[in-house]
């Protein structure tokens, strides 16, 4: 057995665990929550500290996952499975423990990737995000509460980055005038989603919001998609931010806090296998305003999350995780490099999603 905190041993001791602990060791690379392995004599879990300065409202947040789970795993398809404390409880936060705790059981034989391996391991999540949605289209949405109020609302996202770079409480924003420029002279590219999601040309639906590849767990023998996880962020909005997301994410040749931005560079081989696989799960029910703007939600996507990174730098890193000081600026500056090669191939780009459109249609 190795050495176990006793803090996180009596976090542990509150759930309904099969077998004794015999370790507790931190796990993965998340930006917002903070993971754990837990290893006992018959099973394994994962243990989470939620952050609860991003998400307050601890009480729906678990709700909307309970809700979501259910209602997946009724149609068939594996999903997280929350462990309920002694009490019968999702999750428990209390002064004695510090924070508020939660553990699913460990999917077994899955692996995750936070890099694109190869054209095929892409477009199998694009189909397993496609799927996603498909699942939940019959799910009522307005059982959902809002974890995070504007979260893909890009303008005001942009507010948040004007508000961070007026106050520039750390003065750090002489550090990173060619970024600001870049957000800046995008403005007029903000409100193109939220429009279409106002008028009505672009339907709301119940999205993931956060689909990172390595959000899937794959299967390790047969690379097919198992589980969609993180499901912190499920909250009625657009198809386009989901699959925008992915291509933020995987359409990349190198990690989003990669220093050396000649290794970053936007792969259409990878957004051609991704919009094949997403487009071939969802292609009956686009409406017409998606498919239009299909070919633009990676970089609007792209930019949001390039102008979020920036702000919280020049906020004092108060959102996401970073190891050092410029992790947010470098993180900034891989998402406009990806933005200029989106606008560079934007030609490419369109005629991919309109070959694919073609090809998927019945």
């Amino acid at each position: 057995m190795t050495d176990i905190d006793p803090k996180l041993a009596g976090i542990v001791a509150h759930f309904a665990l099969d077998g004794d602990v015999e370790s507790i060791t931190a796990y993965g690379d998340g930006h917002i929550n903070v993971t754990y392995l837990v290893v006992t004599d018959k099973e394994r879990y994962i243990l989470q500290r939620m952050n609860t300065d991003i998400f307050p409202d601890t009480v729906h947040l678990m709700r909307n996952i309970e809700l979501v789970t259910a209602y997946l795993r009724s149609k068939g398809q594996e999903t997280l499975t929350i462990v309920p404390t002694k009490d019968g409880a999702s999750y428990i936060e209390n002064e004695e423990v510090g924070g508020a705790w939660r553990i699913y059981t460990f999917i077994e034989g899955t692996k995750s990737y936070s890099l694109v391996p190869n054209a095929d391991v892409f477009r199998e999540s694009g189909a397993a995000f496609g799927e996603f949605q498909n699942f939940l289209a019959g799910f009522d949405a307005s059982q959902l509460t809002e974890t995070i109020a504007h979260f893909h609302d890009t303008p005001s996202r942009f507010k948040d980055f004007k508000a961070a770079l007026a106050e520039d409480k750390m003065g750090r924003a002489a550090t990173c005038q060619p970024e600001i420029d870049f957000f800046l002279a995008h403005e007029d590219q903000y409100s193109r989603i939220v429009d279409g999601l106002a008028d009505g040309s672009i339907p709301l639906r119940v999205t993931h919001n956060d689909t990172k590849l390595n959000n899937i767990l794959m299967d390790a023998e047969t690379g097919k998609a198992r589980a969609i996880i993180d499901l912190d962020t499920i909250m009625p909005g657009s198809m386009l931010y989901d699959f925008g997301d992915s291509i933020r994410f995987g359409a990349s040749t190198a990690l989003e806090d990669e220093k050396d931005l000649d290794k970053v560079h936007f792969s259409t081989e990878y957004f051609r296998a991704y919009a094949e696989g997403f487009i071939g799960a969802v292609r009956e029910s686009i409406a017409p305003r998606e498919a239009e703007l299909f070919a633009f939600a990676g970089n609007m996507m792209t930019m949001e999350c390039g102008m979020r990174f920036l702000a919280d730098y020049l906020a004092g890193d108060t959102y996401f995780a970073t190891k050092y000081p410029e992790h947010n600026l470098v993180r900034a500056r891989t998402q406009i490099k990806l933005v200029q090669e989106m606008e560079q191939k934007a030609d490419e780009i369109q005629s991919i999603v309109d070959d694919v459109m073609e090809r998927t249609a019945r």
